[in-house]
């Protein structure tokens, strides 16, 4: 059974950095592109980030452009995102994802398998 297991969320002060962590098992990784969505209470699940399976490619919300960083590691079936100068806005639950279809993925419906999620508070 695949499973997505995230870690690394927390509460953090504005301007500090947090780095989460998405470990994949039961996944032929390599093969699958991944993405971080992020989600509030009475809102839609939003895309952040994503990486295609290689890892060259890359995409980003223009609200995190520039602060947060996508990685893969293929040799560890591990996901990061390094998550600085965080603002209050960044707020929310943080999911990981993967998809099985070609390319950078930015849309959830794209996605087949779903970690948990972890929280990720940021106070002003």
């Amino acid at each position: 059974q695949v499973q997505l297991v995230e870690s690394g969320g927390g509460l953090v002060q504005a301007g500090n950095s947090l780095r989460l962590s998405c470990a994949a098992s039961d996944l032929t990784f390599g093969s699958y592109a991944m993405g971080w969505f992020r989600q509030v209470p009475g809102k839609e699940r939003e895309f952040v980030a994503a990486i295609g399976r290689g890892g060259v490619g890359t995409s980003y919300a223009d609200s995190v452009k520039g602060r947060f960083t996508i990685a893969r590691d293929n040799t560890k079936n591990t996901m990061y995102l390094q998550m600085n100068s965080l603002q209050p806005g960044d707020t929310a639950v943080y999911y990981c994802a993967a998809s099985s279809r070609l390319g950078v993925r930015t849309l959830a419906l794209h996605y087949n398998y779903w970690g948990q999620g972890t929280q990720v508070t940021v106070s002003s």
